[in-house]
């Protein structure tokens, strides 16, 4: 068995993931998560604005990339 990926290592693979595919991506306007195109509210916090230019997209998943994580997920409300 393999040992667990260490949550900034799952980061990056997750940011070289969206920076290779800006267009499949948007950025919320309200907390700046990185949701689907096909999203037509952010799962995170139910905001509708959201930015798909890739320049925005690609900067976003950088600097997510290279901080610790805060959101809450459902998961830590059990």
């Amino acid at each position: 068995m393999s040992a667990p990926e260490e949550p900034t290592n799952n980061r990056l693979k997750q940011a070289e993931k969206i920076t290779s595919h800006p267009e499949q991506y948007k950025v919320c306007e309200a907390c700046g998560s990185i949701v689907v195109t096909r999203a037509v509210t952010c799962p995170s916090c139910h905001g509708y604005r959201f930015d798909a230019s890739s320049f925005r997209v690609v900067s976003q998943a950088k600097d997510l990339a290279m901080r610790a994580a805060h959101s809450v997920l459902a998961s830590d409300l059990m």
